[in-house]
């Protein structure tokens, strides 16, 4: 039994008739019937029963027309698949996202991807930037939407998708929360909540050149790796912390965010789209393409070194 022979019985169990099936399927009349006649011989019973004006299905080719139909109609559906992996418009894509993308870049992203390409499967994880690029390494991600700049960006390929700046969390209750703009230097005092290495090395690389960049080096009070840690640390009183600017969209009660007056020219702290380099997949391509366009920012080639992020 193959797919052509399921057709041919599908066509002739809807005509009725075999010549207008073997129109129907551009054939002459007798290789249909030499054709159906194996079928029901592999089969060990007959599917049709002729009649004076054609055939009509036994209870054999009743039982088994609806599997054909969903079985020509799921080959149908796999060449489709293939078609649109071929052409990136769809297609499973496996996304590695940092917590901070979901503030406002996914919101941006996704509604629109999906009605651009509504045959690319999303499949998105949450984790740092660091496990992003372990997971394209390892092939556990296709892609990844990460912090950047990175400490080290060789062999993989990175777009940009924002510019921000680090705010200063402080706690309501601070003397510093009746501001709302502060030069980072002017809180060298306080108690630092910083990222942690092991978790977010390159986060953690950005905070500290960024204190450093206002002359100082933090008293680190404690050690978080997710921006709401922070600010749930923050809002207890246990220091301040130095969170993207993006983070004021998620601000708890108990916490406000300063913004810095001092940022050194050229120091910022976005989100990029990683690709290992040379990735050929059309539908990473198609993905890094939207989300060019969508966030609306220059790409910048990787596969070299980075900043630190």
């Amino acid at each position: 039994m193959n797919l052509r022979q399921l057709s041919q019985f599908v066509t002739l169990a809807e005509t009725g008739n075999f010549h207008r099936a073997a129109e129907r399927l551009h054939m002459a009349q007798p290789p249909l019937s030499v054709s159906i006649r194996k079928l029901e011989e592999e089969l060990g019973s007959a599917l049709f029963a002729r009649t004076r004006t054609g055939v009509a299905l036994t209870p054999a080719g009743q039982a088994m027309l609806d599997d054909a139909r969903r079985t020509l109609l799921h080959a149908q559906q796999c060449r489709q698949a293939v078609l649109d992996t071929r052409e990136g418009t769809g297609g499973r894509l496996r996304l590695g996202i940092i917590g901070s993308a979901t503030y406002a870049l996914l919101p941006r992203l996704i509604p629109s991807l999906r009605a651009r390409y509504p045959q690319i499967t999303l499949e998105l994880s949450e984790a740092t930037s660091s496990e992003i690029l372990e997971g394209l390494v390892s092939r556990r991600f296709d892609a990844g939407l990460l912090r950047f700049p990175l400490l080290d960006a060789s062999g993989f390929d990175l777009t940009p998708l924002d510019r921000d700046d680090f705010v200063l969390a402080v706690a309501e209750t601070s003397p510093l929360a009746r501001r709302e703009a502060i030069a980072l230097h002017e809180a060298a005092h306080e108690p630092f909540i910083m990222y942690p290495r092991s978790k977010v090395p390159g986060l953690l690389a950005l905070a500290m050149m960024r204190c450093q960049f206002s002359g100082f080096a933090p008293q680190v009070a404690q050690e978080a790796a997710q921006v709401q840690t922070i600010m749930s640390l923050v809002a207890s009183g246990l220091g301040v912390g130095l969170v993207a600017g993006v983070a004021r969209q998620v601000v708890p009660r108990g916490v406000k965010c300063l913004r810095l007056t001092d940022n050194p020219p050229g120091f910022h702290v976005s989100i990029a789209l990683a690709r290992l380099a040379g990735n050929t997949s059309r539908v990473v391509q198609r993905f890094a393409e939207h989300a060019l366009e969508c966030a609306g920012a220059p790409h910048v080639e990787g596969g070299g070194g980075g900043g630190p992020g």
